[in-house]
């Protein structure tokens, strides 16, 4: 696939003297040290940090079809860059990083062009390895683990691809400092609603030293509120450990099994032993599993460029068109002065949209086309889609709690009980007519498809 989508204009561009040229270790520490409490003690050193993103690979992204049929889930694009764009630029900012790992199972040739592109914005060297099979979340770190650590990193910090937060990744790695003697990991947690809590990892830790003391993985009973968000910081000891699975998986006998858990096999076994301590945060964390969790850190991500990146978001201007809240409207889109849009929106590439359309809490893949008087809310129009002109897109609004930092997408079943489809984001899929004057409410529809008549509560295959 030709890696064509990404659009990096208003993203910060770290100048490569602050990320790689970090001169010897005295400048380093120097620079690392700059927001540490002092009040803090560190324990060990940290002068150079390794990230590595575990991205999964086309079998992952069944929940998110028809999304991931045509893009690798890690490069949909969420709030105008791919999702891993956001994850890496974080990691960017983490003064002594030496490099950016992609980990994963895709065919080089889909992330070629995003790793150059990214590589050269961030100022920082980017690489993607690929797994010869899937691994388990931990696997792949173990198969390439002489590359992790060629250049001797302090810690490697290790993030799942389908998160979406506020990364306090500094402050975890300063806590990382403090912690243990260097041959322990620290599990960057986050709080859930107790009702919820069974579909991730549980955590219980002790309150004055953060050690954790147990942990289990999607408990059939209620454990803590305590939960795993999907990132980790490695002391590179803790490879010994994975040795010693890799070793006793082999040892079963019969077919050899290289794959290894962090969640299962690491943090259950650390876990009471003082090697597993506990970062927690109650800064903004979801995961991107389904279109509606995509639509929901499209609107957190937005919010996050109010402060951290306003030139890239649009702005009301005289000529219009009228923008509502948090919008990012790609350059090439052509938008009618007279369509309203926002809030919570982004538009791609080469995108057209008629007079008076109505465009809200939504994604806008490359190269659609709505026509004039149309309305689309709650929605992902994927790229070449077609929405004819008084036509009405709409999906069901997402149920979390966007004022609790905490609060993340819970992730409904397709269908309920009784066999009807769960009320959702509506998605059109790539290449899919709209015809003029159609209602489309709470549909997934497939790509390549024409909608000529009212569709509601169904999926178009």
């Amino acid at each position: 696939m030709e890696f064509s989508y990404p659009s990096f204009e208003g993203l910060r561009r770290f100048p490569s003297s602050t990320l790689t040229d970090m001169g010897d270790d005295a400048t380093r520490a120097s620079s690392h040290a700059a927001n540490v409490d002092p009040m803090i003690p560190r324990k060990h050193a940290i002068l150079s940090t390794k990230a590595v993103i575990t991205i999964g690979g086309p079998k992952d992204g069944t929940q998110f079809r028809p999304l991931s049929f045509n893009c690798p889930k890690p490069l949909f694009p969420i709030a105008g860059v791919p999702m891993i764009y956001h994850q890496m630029e974080a990691c960017a900012k983490i003064p002594g990083i030496t490099e950016i790992v992609l980990l994963g199972v895709f065919e080089e040739k889909e992330l070629a062009g995003f790793v150059n592109v990214a590589s050269k914005n961030l100022g920082i060297p980017v690489r993607y390895l690929r797994e010869f099979k899937p691994l388990g979340t931990g696997g792949g770190l173990y198969f390439f683990r002489d590359v992790l650590t060629r250049d001797k990193p302090d810690c490697i910090l290790v993030l799942h691809a389908d998160i979406c937060a506020d990364f306090r990744l500094e402050d975890a790695l300063n806590f990382h400092a403090a912690k243990g003697e260097g041959n322990h990991v620290t599990v960057l947690g986050t709080t859930s609603r107790k009702e919820h809590a069974q579909s991730y990892g549980c955590i219980v830790s002790d309150e004055s030293t953060l050690e954790v003391l147990h942990y289990v993985e999607k408990p059939k009973s209620f454990v803590s509120t305590d939960i795993n968000s999907g990132m980790y910081i490695l002391s590179p000891a803790v490879f010994d450990d994975m040795k010693e699975i890799f070793l006793r998986n082999h040892d079963l006998g019969g077919q050899a099994n290289e794959s290894i858990w962090l969640e299962k096999d690491i943090l259950t076994k650390l876990a009471g032993t003082g090697r597993l301590f506990l970062f927690k945060s109650n800064a903004f964390w979801s995961q991107i599993k389904t279109a509606s969790s995509a639509i929901y850190a499209n609107r957190h991500y937005l919010e996050v460029y109010r402060r951290s990146h306003p030139e890239a978001l649009s702005r009301p201007s005289a000529d219009g068109p009228i923008i509502v809240g948090d919008v990012r409207v790609h350059p090439s889109a052509d938008v009618h002065p007279t369509a309203k849009i926002g809030p919570n929106v982004s538009i791609g590439p080469g995108v057209r949209i008629g007079p008076g359309t109505r465009i809200k809490d939504s994604i806008i893949m490359k190269s659609v086309v709505i026509g004039a008087h149309a309305v689309v809310m709650n929605a992902i129009v994927d790229s070449a889609g077609r929405i004819g002109d008084w036509s009405r897109v709409e999906g069901a609004k997402v149920g979390a709690n966007p004022n609790d930092p905490t609060t993340s997408v819970p992730e409904l079943p397709l269908f309920s009980r009784d066999g009807a489809l769960n009320a959702n984001v509506t998605i059109i899929g790539e290449e899919t007519t709209v015809a003029d004057g159609v209602l489309v409410l709470n549909v997934i529809c497939m790509p390549h498809k024409e909608i000529s008549r009212d569709a509601m509560n169904e999926i178009i295959l």
